[in-house]
């Protein structure tokens, strides 16, 4: 399958406007002179967590309690989760050895 050079090229300058006037929006609305709307902040103190507990609902809701595995891999690699969390306070550490784990699991101990 080839893809046209032009319609990838163009494709991805796209996505780079896109990128950056996403980055750059909130600078002209909200510069250095202006205060940030009450709304704004809270927008961004909750939403996050908001995300993340809606993508942990979304990740186990298909682990079946009574069948095997029974949810164990699924347990473990949130345990592991929370554990790299707590000691490391490193998000990209925690989602790539929470998922590593997982995955360990799930392929080669829990077939």
């Amino acid at each position: 399958m080839s893809v046209n050079i032009y319609y990838t090229l163009t494709a991805i300058l796209i996505m780079a406007v896109v990128t950056f006037c996403t980055r750059v929006v909130p600078f002209i609305f909200f510069g250095k002179d202006k205060a940030t709307p009450q709304y704004i902040e809270y927008i961004g103190n909750y939403l996050p967590l908001a995300v993340m507990a809606m993508l942990i609902i979304y990740c186990l809701r298909n682990i079946k309690l009574f069948m095997f595995p029974f949810g164990i891999p699924e347990v473990i690699g949130i345990i592991i989760v929370a554990i790299l969390h707590i000691w490391k306070r490193n998000n990209l550490i925690c989602i790539l050895g929470g998922t590593v784990i997982y995955m360990i699991m799930v392929q080669w101990i829990f077939i």
